[in-house]
């Protein structure tokens, strides 16, 4: 997926989860963050990042704040990406074939999952999460508490019990990692959820994705450790 009108930015606060201030231009700007989680290892005081001005001139801010610098790595953090990405990547064949029917925001038990797919006689539910948490290459989620998160690893389970595959991919919102691995220290209630699902049949993977100022693309198969 790509990005229009993309300008670069210096991060100066973030005052609450949705807004940050950039400087744009020598000028202090409100931009909207797409990504409502912390973030607290990316958004730092002289940080570069990147934002795409908005075409809408009725929205409060014109901005969106959607990739940052970390030291020499891009990161994306566009909450909304990587549903889009991996839609993008569904539709061209990968991974159920050619002519695989994708369909976003599927309810089913008490969950919405982001994706069902048919594909012959498959019938598959999948759940969608960006990571952008990372240190020295290794790439975990959740980077806070998930309560809906573990839901969702629940219904996947129900989906596998009643005759449905079940996919759980973590979009890793950045290239060039070494694995992926849960956020146990943050989250561990989700780390034993993650790990009884792949016990009881729920697919795991993850990719990563490449990245640059304007665009973002799922990329390659990045190593899932649950030990």
């Amino acid at each position: 997926m790509r990005y229009e009108n993309v300008e670069t930015g210096i991060f100066i606060k973030r005052p609450n989860r949705f807004i940050a201030h950039v400087e744009i231009q020598g000028k202090e700007e409100i931009c909207h963050v797409k990504n409502t989680g912390r973030c607290r290892e990316l958004l730092i005081p002289g940080t570069t990042v990147f934002v795409s001005r908005s075409s809408n001139t009725a929205r409060k801010t014109k901005y969106d704040l959607i990739a940052v610098k970390k030291g020499e790595r891009l990161i994306n953090m566009d909450s909304q990406a990587p549903n889009r990405a991996v839609e993008e990547w569904l539709l061209k064949g990968e991974l159920f074939g050619e002519g695989a029917v994708v369909k976003r925001e599927t309810v089913y038990g008490k969950s919405r999952f982001d994706f069902y797919i048919e594909s012959g006689e498959r019938k598959i539910f999948m759940e969608v999460k960006g990571v952008t948490l990372e240190e020295e290459g290794v790439v975990r989620f959740p980077d806070a508490p998930t309560e809906r998160g573990v839901k969702h690893i629940h219904e996947l389970c129900q989906c596998i019990k009643d005759g449905y595959e079940a996919y759980i991919m973590f979009v890793i919102q950045m290239e060039k990692v070494k694995y992926f691995e849960p956020n146990d220290e943050t989250h561990p209630e989700f780390g034993q959820a993650l790990r009884k699902a792949e016990q009881e049949g729920v697919n795991i993977l993850a990719y990563d994705c490449h990245v640059r100022k304007d665009l973002i693309n799922l990329s390659k198969p990045v190593r899932v450790l649950l030990v």
